[in-house]
């Protein structure tokens, strides 16, 4: 029958026997072509299920500071993982290893369980590499390891606020850290590797892409004047019974800061029991009124207009001066005339206040405007704060003399530091730079120079005249400064806080060819009294000595052969 039909329809037969032939001849060109001609495809679909890329990381970059002392390093670390849709079906194993890894069973059971949808889960982050090769050699099922990094902070504590930190993933959260992330984060590697369907390795293939390690920045603070910095603000601070301080030293050729310190600060190592407050960069991120601080910049805008002479005397008697519902008053009390250098030994916000009113606020505003108060530093450090310097179409009396003696402004500590190097650099005005600089840099003339020379000298005679800052003086070199005392403004109202109190020092030396310019900031002192010359003077004594030292520059201000052959005489020691 069958025999039958084929002879009655011959064609269908041929046609399955040619169909069929087709296929088979289809089937075995795609066999040819995938094995001979074109391989990659199946290899390709066998290394998508079996051939993985492990990223291999790259250490970021060492900060140092500017003698090459490290503040920041990288150190390998192991972290644990696992997959815990592997896990699932290995619970006898749980209980080992928990108990490998330090771990509560029952937590460590509530957490495979709780992420039993997902492929990867970190067991313990951090490990040194022996900690993690002690528990990768007991092979435990389902448990692996990866090679990351950690910072570390050798300085710790001292360099907190300037150098800042890393988040769990070594990327910048704080400080330098945050603002240099791209220069300091390296480029992570590529390794080519096998793994099976439950991920386990099989075979280390290549390495498809070496790391690129980040680069190394050098920083402008230098660690030993950060050091000598940390430690005198510190007793400052439990010596008056103060809230907080900052200090910022610069140098006044380069505009580079060499140190910042703060208090109270924070151990970058170890953040566990960190708080939030503790972590501003206050001299960067706390505005304030300057006070007294700023009456040098009044002082260069009145002998700039040409009206005033150093010699020239102002009535402040009787150490008051009403306007309106306004008065203002001077500490000191002086009954007379006190000339230009008398107005800043005694620091009279009467006499500042009718230099003022003669030339005018907007040529005060002009000179704090040029000097960078108030003003972008263009540190790009995170947080930082601009300030305020105020600019009125007019200028009332109240407002022209509160300009003038350091109130109805804010600045930062840093802002400060920078435009008492100002005058220290007989009018210049360089950049500031947290990072080393090694050529020369460019500057601008902002203060006459012969202006900015005479202010140096009367801010010599501030501190050492009779009568003046004298706490504040540095045995072998003539020092200039000014001290203010600032009222602390209320939060959320417009007036101030009762007993509360800033004391500011702000100077530079050596006054013969200035070199260092430093301000010190405490905030609220309680103890022995609030004023700048008593409270931060002596830190910044104690500190320029110290930086002059370790600086290696030289006094000028040693005793002549005749004063030592007195001393001598007389069984008085010399002033080194």
């Amino acid at each position: 029958m069958m025999k039958l039909e084929g002879a009655l329809y011959p064609w269908r037969f041929r046609l399955v026997l040619g169909l069929l032939a087709i296929m088979v001849g289809a089937i075995s060109w795609r066999i040819v072509d995938l094995h001979v001609i074109d391989h990659d495809f199946l290899k390709a679909h066998g290394d998508a299920r079996s051939v993985r890329h492990i990223p291999i990381p790259a250490h970021r970059g060492l900060i140092t500071d500017r003698n090459g002392e490290p503040l920041a390093v990288s150190t390998p670390v192991t972290t644990l993982w696992a997959n815990p849709k592997d896990l699932m079906g290995l619970r006898d194993q749980w209980p080992r290893i928990a108990e490998s890894l330090g771990q509560d069973p029952t937590t460590f059971a509530q957490r495979i369980e709780q992420n039993a949808n997902r492929e990867f889960l970190y067991l313990v982050r951090g490990l040194t590499p022996e900690q993690g090769q002690a528990i990768l050699v007991n092979k435990l099922p389902g448990v692996y390891g990866i090679e990351e990094f950690r910072r570390f902070y050798p300085a710790g504590e001292v360099t907190a606020h300037v150098v800042g930190f890393t988040d769990v993933d070594d990327r910048g959260r704080e400080g330098v850290e945050l603002s240099f992330d791209e220069w300091l984060a390296g480029v992570p590697g590529k390794r080519q590797v096998l793994k099976d369907r439950r991920g386990r390795l099989i075979k280390d293939v290549q390495v498809a892409r070496n790391a690129k390690p980040g680069k190394t920045l050098a920083l402008s603070i230098d660690l030993r004047l950060q050091y000598l910095a940390h430690r005198e603000l510190r007793n400052a601070l439990v010596e008056n019974g103060a809230k907080a301080g900052s200090l910022v030293i610069m140098d006044v050729k380069t505009g580079e800061v060499l140190a910042m310190a703060n208090q109270p600060t924070y151990n970058p190592n170890n953040r566990r029991n960190l708080q939030p407050a503790a972590m501003r960069n206050r001299a960067m991120i706390d505005v304030f009124e300057p006070g007294s601080t700023v009456k040098p910049f009044s002082m260069s805008a009145a002998l700039e207009s040409g009206r005033w002479k150093p010699t020239d005397v102002v009535d402040v008697y009787p150490g008051t001066l009403q306007i309106g519902r306004y008065t203002i008053r001077d500490v000191s009390r002086s009954s007379g005339a006190l000339d230009l250098t008398g107005i800043l030994i005694k620091s009279s916000n009467v006499g500042i206040s009718k230099i003022a009113f003669d030339i005018g606020a907007e040529s005060i505003y002009r000179v704090m405007q040029q000097v960078g108060l108030g003003q972008d530093t263009g540190l790009g450090f995170p947080g930082e704060r601009v300030g305020n310097l105020p600019n009125h179409r007019k200028w009332p009396k109240a407002e022209t003399a509160t300009l003038a003696y350091g109130y109805g402004l804010s600045v930062t500590a840093i802002q400060l530091a920078h435009a008492y190097s100002v005058i220290a650099n007989n009018g210049k005005s360089v950049p500031l730079s947290l990072t080393r600089t090694d050529s020369q840099v460019e500057s601008v003339q902002v203060i006459d120079e012969q202006v900015a020379k005479t202010l140096q000298g009367m801010l010599q005679q501030v501190v050492e005249a009779p009568g003046g800052v004298f706490r504040a003086q540095v045995p072998g070199y003539h020092v200039s400064g000014k001290s203010g005392t600032a009222r602390k403004a209320s939060v959320g109202t417009k007036g101030y806080t009762q007993n509360a109190y800033r004391s500011l020092f702000a100077g530079f030396a050596p006054s013969t060819n200035p070199r260092i310019a430093m301000v010190v900031v405490i905030d609220e002192p309680s103890k022995a009294g609030y004023f700048g010359g008593l409270v931060s003077a002596p830190v910044f004594g104690k500190v320029m000595a110290g930086a002059l030292r370790l600086m290696n520059i030289a006094p000028d201000n040693l005793p002549t052969e005749e004063q030592q052959t007195a001393n001598a005489a007389t069984g008085k020691g010399g002033r080194i």
